[in-house]
């Protein structure tokens, strides 16, 4: 089944010519189906780069869903154009009394500032609370992880010596847990951030459970709460030229960044990213939506 969206959304076209079904509100309302509502609370600032990376990975399953934005009302992203978070994206106030069977929560590139100390703190651990109760299961991505550990657990984040840029190998710690069926005993993901969670202070909370980790990356992802909230630490979600596209941006700016790790075929930029992760990614997504969403989640979103 398709990813339902705004019918004008940038990211149709694109993934159209990928051969990705993407479904607009005409079509989709030919369809006697009760769509999963996923909402998606987008941090990045390249916010139309992330719709079309969540929506090509959301496409890859078998359940309708429908997707609304959620933009913060507390900041004003500089990237994007007004006039697209105007007709795709929705204010907190607008949705709150709503209630939604998923929700994604992306990372923003604000690691090195303290938590207290990020413009939309306040509204970021409203919306967090607000989702304890409202929505079913949610997912948050790098990040928004620590963000989620630190508010609702007290989970402290700690700065990496360098950033940890690249793809890497990651381990299954519990091989029947249901978010990894079909998975390999090891997967790859993609990771691009400059703090770490430490695993001895997850482990001391009895409602967290680490599921998967890597030699190289450390923790990547955590259960809270038996499946209604995911804290995934890299970007299973990501293209295979994301981490290019932020590679040569930093280069071109003059900032330090290494080559990124297991990426590129021969470590040659010229040769292009080697993609080690995109079917992990595909079902990890998969996994969540039909075993945390759709099967948990009521049929009427008011119960």
């Amino acid at each position: 089944m398709p990813v339902n969206v705004p019918k004008k959304l940038p990211a149709i076209d694109l993934l159209k010519r990928e051969n990705i079904f993407v479904m607009d509100e005409e079509q989709a309302l030919k369809q006697d189906i009760r769509p999963l509502q996923i909402v998606v609370l987008n941090l990045m600032p390249l916010k139309i780069e992330t719709e079309t990376d969540l929506i090509r990975i959301l496409s890859n399953s078998p359940l309708q869903i429908e997707l609304t934005f959620l933009r913060l009302e507390s900041h004003t992203p500089k990237n994007t154009p007004v006039e697209h978070l105007q007709e795709f994206y929705q204010g907190f106030t607008q949705l709150k009394n709503k209630n939604f069977d998923g929700m994604i929560v992306t990372g923003a590139p604000v690691e090195k500032i303290e938590f207290e100390e990020v413009v939309y703190w306040d509204e970021l651990r409203s919306i967090m609370d607000w989702a304890k109760d409202r929505v079913t299961s949610t997912f948050y991505i790098c990040w928004a992880a620590q963000a989620g550990l630190y508010h609702k657990y007290n989970i402290p984040k700690y700065p990496l010596k360098e950033k940890l840029f690249g793809v890497f190998e990651h381990e299954i710690l519990d091989p029947f847990h249901p978010l990894f069926r079909g998975f390999d005993s090891f997967f790859y993901a993609p990771h691009s951030r400059h703090t770490e969670l430490i695993s001895k202070d997850i482990l001391k909370e009895k409602e967290l459970e680490i599921l998967s980790t890597s030699e190289e990356a450390g923790v990547y992802i955590v259960e809270g709460r038996k499946g209604r909230e995911f804290y995934v630490t890299g970007h299973s979600e990501y293209a295979p030229y994301t981490l290019d596209r932020e590679y040569k941006r930093d280069v071109k700016a003059d900032l330090p960044i290494a080559l990124p790790k297991n990426y590129y075929k021969q470590d040659e930029v010229s040769m292009g990213p080697v993609v080690k992760w995109r079917a992990h990614g595909h079902l990890l997504f998969s996994n969540w939506l039909n075993y945390y969403v759709y099967q948990k989640t009521p049929f009427k979103l008011n119960k």
